[in-house]
C-alpha cells in the first residue's frame, strides 16, 4: 500500500501532468484559456483575485523552501530551526488565510453570478474541489502541524519530495508522516493531475513578454510628424500609425 500510494500513485499524476499538457498545447490551443469573467462581474473579482494570487505566490515561495532546500543548508547559513519554525508559521499562515479568503471570494463569486456559473465546467467544479482540499489541508499543516505537532516534515516529508524527483523515493517517509500531511499530498497529486485538463493551464501563458516590449504609442491622425530622428529597433512606425 505505501509503495501504491507513495510511488506508483505520485508518478501516474507527474506523467499525467507532463504528458497532459503537451496535448492540451498541441490539439487544444483555442482552449487554453481562463476563460475569462471579468465583464459579466468585476467587484467581487478586484477583492478575491489578488487576494487569491498573491497568497498563493507566497505559499508556493514558502513550498519552495521547504522542500527543496535541505534543513541542514538553512542551518548551515545561521537559520536555527526554531527562527525557521516560527518564520513558516507567521508567514504561512499569513498567505495560507490570504489565499483561502480570496478562494471564498471568488467561488462566491463564480456559484452566485449566473453567467459567470453557467460557464463553469464539470472539470472546473472537481478541480475547485482538489484545489480548495489541497490549500485548507496545508493551512491546517502549518497552523495545527507546527504549532500543537510535533512533526518535522522537513526531515520527512521533504526529504521524500526530494527523493521522488531522483527517482528513488522511499515510501516509509510518507508513510510515517501525520494523516493530514498524506492527505495535503495527495491532494496535491490528483490536482496536479487534472491539471491539464482544466482552467489551471493559464499558469504556464503569463504574458512575461510584456516586461520588456516597447509600449504602444497611438497617435491620431493630426498629430503631425513624429520626428526625423532614426527609430530604434522595435520602436518603428506600424502601418496603422503612417495612415
Amino acid at each position: 500500500m505505501s509503495v501504491l500510494l507513495w510511488v506508483i500513485i505520485p508518478y501516474m499524476c507527474l506523467i499525467s501532468f507532463v504528458v497532459g499538457h503537451f496535448w492540451r498545447y498541441k490539439y487544444d490551443k483555442f482552449g487554453w484559456t481562463t476563460r475569462s469573467s471579468q465583464m459579466y462581474e468585476s467587484r467581487l473579482l478586484q477583492i478575491g483575485s489578488p487576494l487569491f494570487h498573491f497568497g498563493l505566490l507566497f505559499v508556493i515561495g514558502g513550498h519552495v523552501i521547504g522542500l527543496v532546500i535541505p534543513k541542514s543548508w538553512t542551518e548551515a547559513i545561521g537559520i536555527s530551526q526554531e527562527a525557521y519554525h516560527w518564520m513558516a508559521v507567521v508567514v504561512g499562515a499569513i498567505a495560507g488565510f490570504c489565499t483561502v479568503a480570496g478562494m471564498i471570494i471568488l467561488i462566491y463569486r463564480r456559484r452566485t453570478t449566473g453567467p459567470v456559473f453557467a460557464a463553469t465546467t464539470v472539470n472546473d467544479k472537481i478541480m475547485y474541489v482538489f484545489l480548495a482540499g489541497t490549500i485548507l489541508l496545508g493551512l491546517s499543516n502549518t497552523i495545527i502541524g507546527n504549532v500543537l505537532g510535533h512533526y518535522d516534515y522537513r526531515e520527512g516529508v521533504s526529504v521524500w519530495w526530494r527523493q521522488f524527483f531522483l527517482l528513488h523515493p522511499d515510501p516509509s517517509l510518507m508513510a510515517d508522516a501525520p494523516l493530514t500531511f498524506q492527505l495535503h499530498t495527495l491532494f496535491a497529486c490528483l490536482l496536479f493531475a487534472i491539471w491539464p485538463f482544466t482552467r489551471l493551464v493559464h499558469v504556464f501563458s503569463a504574458p512575461l513578454q510584456y516586461l520588456w516590449r516597447p509600449y504602444v504609442v497611438y497617435r491620431s491622425k493630426t498629430s503631425g510628424r513624429l520626428g526625423a530622428r532614426e527609430s530604434r529597433r522595435g520602436w518603428e512606425r506600424s502601418e496603422l500609425t503612417r495612415k
